[in-house]
């Protein structure tokens, strides 16, 4: 289980890396657009990301 979750967690990173590898200003611009987003609608699109990615786990499993 403990290999699993490091091999997630290292497939993770590399994914979160694409972005600001290809596009550093964009990334950038895409980031401080995120600090103005009010906390209500960050907490709803990390619900829903969880949602999804629990259900894809659950249907891939």
């Amino acid at each position: 289980m403990w290999e699993e979750l490091g091999k997630a967690l290292c497939l993770m990173l590399v994914i979160e890396g694409i972005l600001p590898f290809l596009y550093p200003n964009r990334w950038r611009q895409l980031v401080a657009m995120l600090a103005l987003t009010p906390d209500r609608q960050l907490r709803l699109m990390g619900l829903v990301s969880m949602a999804i990615g629990a259900g894809l786990l659950f249907l891939i499993h």
